[in-house]
C-alpha cells in the first residue's frame, strides 16, 4: 500500500468548512503513522494547540493520555511504535460559543480505510473518545464503551478523551483508575517489549 501521507497533507475537503467556522482557518492536517507500529491511537481531532505546533497532542490532554498508557514523550512519538489516527485530521474548528466543532465525518470516510491498510495490523487500539469508539464499536455511550473493556482487552480499550473535562468523569467512575488503567499500562508494556 502505497502512502497515503503527502495526499492527506494536500487535502483541502474542508476548506469552505473550516472557513466558515468562527476560527476561520485554513486546513493543516496533522498525521502521525508509519507501518508496524505497535499502537495505534484512535483519536477525534486536533485541537487549536496542535493545529498550531502540527504534532498529535501536544496539550494538557497528551500528558493525561501519556499518563495514562504509562509512556514518555519519546516513546509516544515513536512513529514505530505509535501511530495516532485520528477521526479527523484537521482543527475542526470552534462555533460562535466557543466549543470544539465535532471532527468532519468526510474525513475519516475519505482517509480512515487507506491508512489503515498502510499501517497494517496493530497488536493494540486505544479508542479516545466518543466519535473514534462510535466508528470502531458502533453506537453508544462513552461511559458505557469504556466500562465494557474487558469486552475488548487486550486488543482494544475505549477511553474517554484525556481533557480536562474528564476529571469530574474519572472522580465518578474510580473504577476506570483501579482497574482499567492499570490494565492498559500493563498491556502497553508488554506491547512495547
Amino acid at each position: 500500500m502505497s502512502d497515503p501521507t503527502a495526499a492527506i497533507a494536500a487535502c483541502t475537503l474542508c476548506a469552505g468548512r473550516f472557513a466558515a467556522t468562527a476560527t476561520a482557518h485554513r486546513p493543516r492536517p496533522v498525521t502521525w503513522f508509519r507501518p508496524g507500529a505497535r499502537i495505534l491511537i484512535a483519536g477525534q481531532a486536533p485541537g487549536a494547540r496542535v493545529h498550531a505546533s502540527g504534532r498529535p497532542f501536544t496539550d494538557p490532554s497528551g500528558d493525561r493520555l501519556r499518563a495514562w498508557m504509562g509512556v514518555d514523550e519519546g516513546t509516544f512519538y515513536d512513529q514505530s511504535r505509535v501511530a495516532i489516527l485520528p477521526m479527523a485530521f484537521c482543527f475542526p474548528g470552534y462555533d460562535a460559543k466557543g466549543a470544539d466543532l465535532p471532527p468532519p465525518p468526510l474525513c475519516a470516510r475519505t482517509w480512515r480505510g487507506s491508512v489503515m491498510r498502510h499501517i497494517g495490523p496493530v497488536p493494540l487500539i486505544l479508542l479516545v473518545g466518543g466519535h473514534a469508539q462510535k466508528w470502531h464499536l458502533g453506537p453508544g455511550r462513552v461511559t458505557d464503551h469504556v466500562a465494557a473493556w474487558r469486552a475488548h482487552a487486550p486488543a482494544i480499550f475505549p477511553l474517554p478523551h484525556p481533557s480536562w473535562r474528564t476529571t469530574a468523569w474519572v472522580a465518578k467512575h474510580p473504577w476506570f483508575a483501579e482497574a482499567l488503567l492499570p490494565a492498559l499500562r500493563a498491556t502497553v508494556a508488554k506491547v512495547l517489549q
